[in-house]
């Protein structure tokens, strides 16, 4: 078996990253620009509408927006090698340290969430499999694929009526009480936006690790355990679940940018100040300099995400590296 040369290996990936992040940034770049609005509105509110034409070219000056795009993107990318990102025209501030104030709110969320639709993921799954076709897995596959097909705005407004509005048990909206903060206030905020996040995902990665378990327990060598008397939970305990890591460790590095895609609208819909508020913010007042290092903060964690799942995957199952030849038995 011929192995790869780490340096190679790992600095191809690494070129590759680069690139993809500089053809997104490019990207986002332009299409920001070309996009209708006025970013002056960002900067100055109202009084943008009441400029006159020497002072709009003056503010335009003062923020970079005189210059043809292509010079704005050059000067943004030598800026941004250096780690200078430049100012939130919203904010009036360093776009880093938006940021860093923001950041914390979407980890928490995104983090429990992502931990709580991946054990409950593997939990249902294994459930299902274990009552295939009996009413259980019916139950649940049924439900499941009900609560899957909801859209999560949808959800959230259900929710936030039902249980802030109406029996008034939890906030509707933040991540902490103004004043408080604490522990207990910040998981009674996290509440409704968790539900939502885990319900919009839950199901579908259970249902994935379902398939997979029973692909596994249809196997030859599965056959071969049930025929040395080796009963059904044992078979799915010591090696069905043991089989299907490789695709259950990719399937959560993949994951990744579709669970934070749903972050991102539930703290929208809760005003959760978040990435995600913060990203449609950016996008809706052309905050050009937060919008662009937004939009590279996920683009590069998708990237970055997909490229771990390979790693990960050609680690744990050696028959998916690419350059590793097929085992040839000879049976003569």
């Amino acid at each position: 078996m011929r192995q790869k040369n780490p340096f190679l290996y790992y600095g191809g990936k690494l070129v590759g990253f680069a690139v993809s992040l500089f053809l997104l940034s490019l990207a986002v770049f332009y299409v920001a620009r070309l996009a209708p609005g006025d970013p002056l509105v960002s900067y100055y509110g109202d009084r943008a509408e009441k400029m006159t034409v020497q002072e709009r070219t003056r503010a335009e000056e003062r923020l970079g927006l005189d210059q043809p795009i292509h010079v704005q993107y050059v000067r943004w990318l030598e800026g941004a090698v250096r780690g200078e990102f430049g100012i939130s025209y919203k904010y009036k501030t360093d776009v880093i340290e938006v940021i860093a104030a923001r950041l914390p709110n979407t980890l928490l969320l995104g983090g429990i969430g992502f931990a709580v639709i991946f054990a409950g993921a593997l939990a249902l799954g294994a459930i299902c499999a274990w009552n295939e076709e009996k009413w259980l897995d019916r139950i649940i596959c049924k439900a499941g694929t009900v609560v899957s097909c909801i859209p999560e705005f949808w959800l959230s407004l259900v929710l936030i009526l039902v249980f802030a509005v109406q029996l008034r048990w939890l906030p509707s909206s933040g991540a902490y009480t103004i004043g408080g903060g604490g522990i207990g206030d910040r998981a009674v905020h996290l509440v409704l936006p968790l539900v939502v996040t885990a319900a919009g995902h839950l199901w579908y990665y259970a249902y994935m690790i379902r398939n997979r378990l029973l692909e596994e327990l249809r196997s030859d060598y599965v056959l071969l355990a049930k025929s040395k008397g080796l009963s059904r939970r044992a078979v799915l305990v010591r090696h069905c679940l043991r089989g299907i890591m490789p695709s259950y460790l990719s399937l959560m590095a993949i994951s990744v940018p579709h669970i934070l895609g749903g972050t991102y609208i539930v703290e929208t819909v809760f005003s959760y100040p978040g990435i995600g508020t913060l990203s449609y913010e950016s996008a809706r007042y052309q905050d050009y300099n937060l919008l662009m290092i937004l939009c590279i903060i996920s683009g590069g964690t998708v990237i970055l995400c997909n490229i771990l799942a390979q790693i990960v995957s050609e680690r744990i199952d050696p028959r998916m590296r690419a350059d590793t030849p097929p085992e040839v038995t000879d049976h003569g």
